[in-house]
């Protein structure tokens, strides 16, 4: 239920009002001057404050202003017997809804109140939109607590809230894009927006176009003018992925952008100014590219002040399983499938494996093995070929699908299942001792 507060020093006509408001379907609370008022905000969660201009202890003007600062997500709606324009100008500028005389517009409360119960309700959903978009980007939701992985979540922590542009480095697959997110997300620039592009999905002419947009006319095509996506992330981050596979003109033209925050668009004669956070990322060593020519030293050494280096899977083979857990989670609600966790053998297969893919690989892996599964648990049988075989060359003993055992256990389990986990009927089933399933069942971990 909504609730309104009612701030008037007149008795008789606040409860009149509160009388009025809560046949409306409103809870409704009462003050007769701004001290009770302040500790009734505390206390409850206000939607909506009806306040006299005219108070005891103080004006309903200026006490707008201090219930928008501290509690920005509820409207104010101000009241006075005595209209007056310059109160009316100056309640807006500090944020109120609305401002009425009373007597002349009594008629205008519940149509206005529901207005702003309306604006109210769509700010307290799309804070609460905000609120689940910035956990889900922080911090907190990289996976890990393996040494390396947590020295470079506390160096982005660090370079988060300043301005500094910040060089992602690191195999693909390890996560660049959610560091560059989570800084975001945790700098001021948080409730801007973050924008990102891959430049190595883009020839030179398109990338120079998405990146700086362009005016109409600039080629065929250009029917009208376009924003370019520094444009579209004016006061907020652009991470630019794959930074190393950029054009050296176009080098130029973003070595310009960092140096003088602004940039000129394709077919434009007129400079466009911006303020963007940069957060570039790649998979190459930028030094070596520089030397060979094919990177210009000087946008290096202006993107690599702060450098975080991301570390492979295969540094951090004792988060695989976390990593796998939680990608466990996401498919299973995905797929709408009941899998109660993942087999021993499964991980060790999984550390056993070099990870050219890293993190990216691993996820598909796992969305892969939920898809296959029939048997509660993510077992050894759902992996791909190329896993088992890496285990095979790592430990020297093959752990191939179309093995005896492999197959032995994958028989067992589904013979388990059709029996509902009664050991007599299976083992009448598989025609063998009870003892012998018993055994079996031990061996290969089948519960």
């Amino acid at each position: 239920m909504n609730k309104v507060l009612i701030i008037d020093d007149e008795e008789k006509l606040r409860h009149l009002l509160s009388r009025i408001i809560t046949l409306e379907g409103y809870e409704v609370q009462e003050a007769p001057n701004c001290k009770t008022a302040l500790k009734k905000l505390q206390q409850s969660d206000i939607d909506v404050v009806l306040c006299d201009v005219k108070l005891p202890d103080g004006n309903g003007v200026d006490l707008v202003k201090e219930i928008k600062k501290n509690y920005p997500l509820s409207e104010v709606i101000l009241m006075t017997a005595y209209g007056n324009i310059t109160d009316g100008v100056q309640a807006m500028k500090n944020g109120a809804f609305d401002y009425l005389t009373k007597g002349d517009d009594n008629n205008k409360i519940i149509p206005l109140l529901a207005r702003a119960i309306d604006k109210v309700t769509l700010q307290k959903r799309i804070h609460s939109l905000e609120k689940q978009v910035s956990k889900k980007y922080s911090f907190n939701e990289i996976i890990g607590k393996s040494k390396i992985i947590l020295q470079a979540i506390e160096l982005a922590k660090k370079v988060a809230p300043t301005d500094t542009t910040v060089l992602l480095l690191g195999e693909t697959g390890t996560g660049k894009e959610v560091f560059a997110q989570a800084i975001h997300f945790e700098s001021p620039r948080k409730d801007k927006s973050f924008v990102a592009i891959n430049c190595a999905a883009f020839g030179k002419e398109i990338l120079e176009s998405e990146l700086f947009g362009y005016k109409a006319g600039a080629f065929t095509g250009a029917t009208k003018d376009k924003k370019g996506l520094f444009e579209e992330a004016n006061n907020g981050t652009i991470f630019l992925d794959e930074l190393g596979e950029m054009s050296l003109e176009l080098q130029a033209k973003l070595l310009r952008v960092l140096e003088t925050n602004e940039f000129i668009k394709v077919g434009d004669t007129k400079s466009t100014k911006v303020n963007v956070r940069v957060i570039a990322a790649t998979h190459k060593d930028l030094l070596k590219e520089a030397d060979a020519g094919h990177f210009r030293s000087d946008l290096y050494y202006r993107l690599s002040v702060f450098q975080i280096v991301l570390p492979a899977l295969k540094e951090r083979l004792n988060d695989i399983e976390l990593l796998a857990q939680h990608f466990l989670n996401i498919y299973t609600k995905k797929a709408n499938k009941k899998i109660n966790g993942i087999s021993e053998v499964y991980i060790e297969q999984l550390k056993l494996h070099n990870w050219p893919g890293n993190i990216r690989e691993l996820k598909n892996i796992i969305e892969r093995s939920v898809i296959l599964d029939t048997t509660g648990e993510l077992t050894v049988d759902s992996l791909p070929l190329e896993i088992l075989q890496q285990a095979a060359t790592t430990t020297g003993k093959s752990m191939s699908a179309f093995d005896l055992s492999s197959a032995e256990k994958l028989h067992i389990q589904k013979v388990m299942n059709y029996t509902n986990g009664n050991k007599t009927e299976a083992a009448r089933l598989l025609n063998i001792a009870l003892t012998t399933l018993y055994r079996k069942l031990e061996e290969y971990k089948i519960s």
